[in-house]
């Protein structure tokens, strides 16, 4: 309060004493209380008043502006909106409210901003208040003006539980209950396979993770933003979305680099997540054996150990729930030192259990029993071609990633001939390269299959790039040159003409991996295949 005369800073400390009566949003007196100090002073008066009507932080700017103190990120408990009114005066007689009002309007999810116009002798003239409006679209709040505080005769308490209630309507008539709820944001830039395919494949995973998305927020770029991914508007628009529908996570279509993590999670209140720990997250509801433990627990350790040194309340929100959870998310918490042993260690476990399988594959291969590896892109049916194939139960659902530790089962022909057909998980476009390097012992089976079985689902109309993503993966693995075998599942979802005509173009098998008839020219393939190779082999 420098500069301040005594008298001034006494008619400022006892603001702290009044109350506003009844259930009205702004009375003339403490109006007039306000507008007569900011007339003396020459500086703009401000005000958070609670629901009680409660003077809760008195401000004090210069002439043009005035700055809110941090009043903390978490919403007013079970409610929508923050238990706060702001309450200031404006250096002028018709009141305005500025960007800094409905910024704050918006982002701390205040109930009301009211704008009181300074006349002439300091006396009250017109009055500006403004909130936010959840039904509105293409408008963030509503706002009106009278000519005197007056003339604001509302019923504050009653209205601001209509409003509340009436974003609790819109929550239950968005988003469906029992799951997280989030909003998908994506930047869309000219690099993209094409803003329908990569939007579909992020829905999918979040749907894999357990994620009702309540919608989807895009921005088109020429580029990535270098500190928010999308512009800085768009990350007020989100909140401001996220408040209208109940939601309390984020997740990025793309990958954060930590600085960009910060800077998002220090610019809204909501859990942000981005596409590897997406993934991360699949990974860890899937991870049932020792081995897909260890495998994912490094790989959370291996992403998140940059973010360990600029953990702020952001990455803290990270720790439960989508995003977080798995093996590896108490591990967050812990510092670079002790997070680098445990890699150091889950390494060298890693390595025992890939010596383990080493010598099980020796024995297959002493016995000189063939392999087939199955692979393909996520969610293509390689597990349900398996269990058709072999006669399994081996856990097969229409969602990503819901293969995670190699499966292997045999085939048996009536001369005592087999065949082990090996399931592994499924590869994804831009899959994250610690997931690739952490998930590369288990895949080592593919190494000593003697065909690969690359599955591709033949309805998805980006089938070709995601064979394309593929492939890439295996070159990564250097299992590019290994004999594959194109086989295209899913054509009773398409038409058979079509279906026939692709399978031709591709040299590929067509199937449906839920007609066992359907799957008869692939085994005969394989056995012709595999066993003029095991001739071959033995002259």
């Amino acid at each position: 309060m420098n500069g301040l005369k005594a008298n001034q800073t006494k008619s400022l400390e006892r603001l702290f004493k009044r109350r506003i009566g009844g259930s009205q949003a702004l009375t003339q007196e403490f109006a007039t209380q306000l507008t007569l100090l900011a007339h003396d002073t020459n500086r703009i008066i401000a005000t958070l008043v609670d629901r009680a009507g409660k003077v809760q932080y008195v401000m004090i700017g210069d002439a043009d502006r005035v700055y809110l103190p941090d009043i903390g990120r978490a919403r007013a408990g079970s409610t929508r909106l923050r238990g706060l009114r702001l309450i200031r005066t404006f250096n002028g007689r018709v009141a305005e409210l500025t960007s800094e009002d409905t910024t704050d309007l918006q982002k701390l999810q205040l109930d009301a901003v009211i704008s009181i116009g300074v006349g002439p002798g300091g006396y009250p003239s017109d009055t500006t208040w403004a909130y936010i409006a959840p039904d509105q679209q293409g408008t963030t709040y509503l706002q009106e003006t009278f000519r005197n505080p007056s003339e604001f005769d509302l019923d504050f308490d009653h209205f601001i539980r209509e409003l509340e209630a009436e974003f609790q309507r819109k929550v239950q008539d968005t988003v469906v209950t029992g799951a997280d709820v989030a909003l998908l944001v994506y930047v869309s830039t000219p690099q993209d396979r094409g803003l329908d395919t990569e939007l579909a494949e992020m829905q999918e995973l979040c749907r894999t993770a357990g994620v009702t998305i309540a919608d989807v927020i895009v921005q088109k770029r020429s580029k990535i933003h270098p500190k928010y991914a999308v512009g800085r508007g768009k990350i007020e628009e989100t909140n401001l979305r996220a408040l209208e529908l109940g939601a309390d996570l984020v997740v990025f279509g793309q990958d954060l680099t930590p600085g960009q993590m910060r800077a998002i999670t220090d610019d809204t209140e909501l859990r942000v997540i981005d596409r590897t720990q997406l993934i991360l997250d699949i990974f860890a509801q899937h991870a049932t054996t020792r081995d897909g433990k260890l495998q994912v627990e490094l790989a959370q350790l291996k992403y998140n150990l940059p973010r360990l040194g600029m953990k702020n309340t952001g990455m803290s929100r990270l720790t439960g729930g989508i995003g977080g959870r798995g093996p590896g998310e108490t591990k967050l918490e812990i510092n670079r030192r002790r997070a680098n042993d445990r890699i150091r260690n889950l390494q060298k476990q890693i390595k025992k259990l890939s010596s383990q399988r080493k010598l099980r594959r020796g024995k297959r291969q002493r016995n000189q029993v063939p392999t087939v590896g199955i692979v393909g892109y996520t969610n293509a049916g390689k597990s349900t071609l398996l269990n058709q194939l072999t006669s399994s139960e081996v856990l097969s659902e229409d969602k990503l990633f819901a293969t995670l530790n190699p499966t292997s089962r045999r085939l048996r022909f009536p001369d005592e001939r087999e065949i082990i057909f090996t399931d592994t998980v499924g590869f994804i476009h831009d899959l994250p390269a610690d997931l690739v390097a952490a998930f590369k012992a288990t895949l080592e089976e593919l190494e000593e299959a003697d065909v690969l079985l690359h599955v591709i689902d033949i309805s998805d109309p980006d089938f070709e790039r995601r064979i394309e993503a593929v492939q890439r993966i295996l070159g990564d693995l250097e299992l590019e040159e290994k004999p594959q075998v194109l086989v295209f599942n899913k054509m009773d979802l398409i038409e058979l003409h079509e279906a026939t005509a692709l399978a031709r173009q591709f040299d590929a098998i067509p199937i449906s991996a839920l007609e066992k008839e359907s799957t008869r020219p692939l085994v005969d393939e394989m056995e012709r295949s595999l066993f003029q190779q095991s001739r071959r082999a033995s002259q």
